[in-house]
């Protein structure tokens, strides 16, 4: 590979594994939309803990569990492609090579492909994570109305929440693997291609997390929901 080949990818993992922390950051300093969910959802499962009845509840973490199904399905078929170019043979390089992808040794296509296969692969732990930490929360719910007391109703809604919003997480973690592969793919034509991809997708997530229209409604409905609790 050159130069040019590993610069790019040392921007590709800065910007992949750099990504959580720097979101951190981002939620300390200026708020960001994973970190008002957490809050969010708290509610939620506050508010859970004190209905009679929960299928909405369950309905609602049912939907988020077909949609991680759904990920996770579509991540093994998107592995089996990439894998079955990857691992079959020469002849599946050289016409995958045709198709338009730089010309490069079969040692670096072979790198390419990995690092597609690699964030795929990531992705759909993630997904599978997600899905079992939302059944282990529906679990919850459904165990939440042996309890009346408001002390035990409280300290159950925020275990609950616990358990709710690292799935959630997971499955965030999922969908942004989306993301990076398509950075990914973008080696494929070049190093250029790769750098413009990472850092063309790191600025859409970073900007989805704190400048979006969807970022700015929840920060608002999540001071609405502060205020609420003070009051």
């Amino acid at each position: 590979m050159t130069t040019l080949d590993w610069a790019a990818l040392v921007l590709f993992f800065v910007c992949w594994l750099g990504y959580d922390p720097l979101l951190r950051l981002l939620s300390r300093r200026f708020g960001a939309l994973n970190q008002d969910m957490l809050s969010i959802r708290l509610a939620w499962m506050q508010a859970m803990t004190r209905r009679e009845v929960k299928l909405l509840d369950s309905q609602l973490l049912g939907h988020s569990i077909n949609s991680g199904s759904f990920f996770a399905s579509s991540n093994l078929l998107l592995i089996a492609a990439v894998g079955g170019v990857l691992f079959g043979g020469e002849t599946a390089l050289k016409s995958f090579a045709a198709v338009g992808a730089e010309a490069v040794p079969a040692p670096v296509l072979e790198a390419k492909l990995a690092l597609v296969l690699a964030c795929l692969a990531r992705g759909l732990l993630d997904f599978i994570w997600s899905i079992r930490q939302m059944n282990y929360a529906l679990a919850l719910i459904g165990a939440s109305e042996r309890l009346t007391e408001d002390r035990d109703l409280h300290a159950f809604g925020e275990a609950t929440a616990a358990v709710l919003n690292p799935a959630l997480a997971a499955f965030s973690q999922g969908v942004r693997g989306y993301y990076f592969a398509l950075a990914a793919g973008a080696w494929l034509f070049g190093p250029f291609w790769l750098a413009a991809g990472v850092a063309s997708a790191f600025t859409l997530l970073v900007w989805r997390q704190a400048g979006s229209p969807a970022a700015r409604a929840i920060r608002s409905a999540h001071r609405l929901l502060e205020q609420r609790a003070k009051d």
